[in-house]
């Protein structure tokens, strides 16, 4: 059987391991050229967070401990006020269990070298997908040479948020789609080693909460830091020269201007990103048509659950192929079925933690709350799991970590107000 997968990202590259295994002859489509050679797009990497989810696919094929060796592991947020001192929040109640910074590109690269390597795959370079035709299983690219035909028995939709299948499934009217773009850009900024060292504690995630924006920077194996800025739409364009950015960054993130000699240049060169939330119905057709990862729903990157959501994507698929006996007709829509409420409930809690990330971390209250949280871990072990542990370090499906965590909160509610009558009745008797 002949499948085809467009797109040779991080979800594709995955996916052409798993049907490899299978023993299924795989043809990556890429529209780039190979991203191992030559240099990233300037200011569009955003890195990654891989934590429990991805891990747990990538070791289920072996490719952990590769990619794991570009890793650095945060165990919490850093929390940097306009004045004051830092402020360290850890992610586990135990302190020790950290998410995991990677470049995309070194990410993607060594799964593509992986899907490369394997028996069965091939991958095309610089091809385009600009003709679909779903029902017969025909594709046409575009590529340097001119358009080129192929066929497959199935087509798998890998290529992302502006996923090219997915358009020409919306084209021929099969599927509907429902983007929700949020109101903010992201620019990337970079702060480099100091003397060969880190400039900043790699052990953590750094967040500059500011209210209606924030920044947060993440650790790089060659010491340096990769800075994301996420400010309202049009807000970027208010600094256009050196001196406005520099007064503005002097103001808002005083401590980052020593720390980014090229912080000029990059504001000023390096392009805005949009963020979205797409939602997509169905996610395939004709049994043998399908979307996979950000191609059916993509997210916002705030719960760093992005690729950890989409391999945990390629898992299920997976799962469903060999609970059908390998039946394209009746796995992809199994597929769609059970990861379709998870993909959701990820949607919704990304946006949620945008908001804690830029509006609440910095608050007094909200350390309170998350000392609360770990204590009610320590009390009740396996009992009470805060909602970041149950997304980052478990693979409990992402709708039942909102089940749960509803609960929960419930359950500590009805606690307090029981807490509150007993001191309220100890107060009285006292009178």
């Amino acid at each position: 059987m002949k499948v085809a997968i467009v797109g040779a990202g991080l979800t594709g590259s995955l996916l052409a391991c798993y049907l490899a295994r299978r023993g299924l002859t795989v043809t990556l489509y890429e529209r780039r050229p190979d991203p191992r050679v030559g240099t990233a797009d300037r200011g569009r990497s955003i890195n990654l967070a891989i934590s429990e989810r991805g891990l747990d696919a990538l070791r289920r094929i072996g490719l952990d401990a590769t990619v794991m060796a570009d890793a650095l592991p945060m165990k919490g947020r850093m929390i940097h006020p306009v004045a004051g001192a830092l402020d360290f929040h850890q992610y586990s109640v135990s302190g020790d269990r950290a998410i995991n910074s990677i470049s995309r590109g070194a990410l993607n690269n060594a799964l593509l070298t992986a899907a490369a390597a394997a028996k069965g795959v091939s991958v095309e370079f610089e091809h385009r997908l600009c003709e679909l035709d779903s029902a017969a299983g025909r594709m046409v690219f575009q590529t340097p040479s001119g358009k080129v035909s192929a066929t497959a028995d199935v087509i798998l939709g890998a290529d992302g948020a502006g996923s090219a299948v997915r358009e020409q499934l919306l084209a021929e009217g099969i599927v509907a789609e429902d983007v929700d773009f949020l109101d903010y850009g992201y620019k990337e900024l970079s702060i480099p080693a100091v003397d060969g060292e880190f400039a900043l504690d790699p052990g953590a995630l750094h967040i500059w909460p500011r209210g209606t924006s924030m920044m947060i920077a993440l650790p790089n194996p060659d010491r340096s830091f990769t800075c994301t800025l996420f400010w309202p739409a049009g807000s970027f364009d208010a600094l256009t020269t050196a001196d406005a950015v520099t007064t503005y960054f002097s103001e808002h993130y005083l401590d980052v201007v020593p720390l980014a000699p090229d912080l000029v240049d990059d504001y000023l060169h390096n392009p805005v990103g949009v963020l979205g939330t797409v939602h997509t119905l169905p996610w395939q057709a004709h049994g043998r048509t399908g979307l996979i990862g950000d191609a059916a729903h993509a997210i916002v990157p705030f719960y760093g659950q992005g690729a950890n959501c989409a391999f945990e994507d390629v898992v299920e698929l997976d799962r469903c192929l060999d609970e059908t006996g390998g039946s394209w007709a009746r796995a992809l829509p199994l597929f769609e079925a059970r990861r379709r409420e998870n993909t959701e409930a990820i949607a919704d809690m990304a946006l949620n933690n945008f908001i804690e990330m830029r509006d609440k971390v910095a608050s007094p209250l909200f350390r309170l709350t998350k000392q609360v949280e770990h204590t009610l871990e320590r009390l009740l072990p396996g009992r009470y799991i805060s909602r970041y542990e149950l997304v980052s370090f478990s693979t409990t499906p992402y709708a039942e970590v909102q089940r749960r965590v509803r609960r929960q909160h419930q359950y500590v509610g009805l606690a307090a107000a029981g807490l509150g009558l007993v001191l309220l009745k100890l107060l009285r008797r006292r009178r």
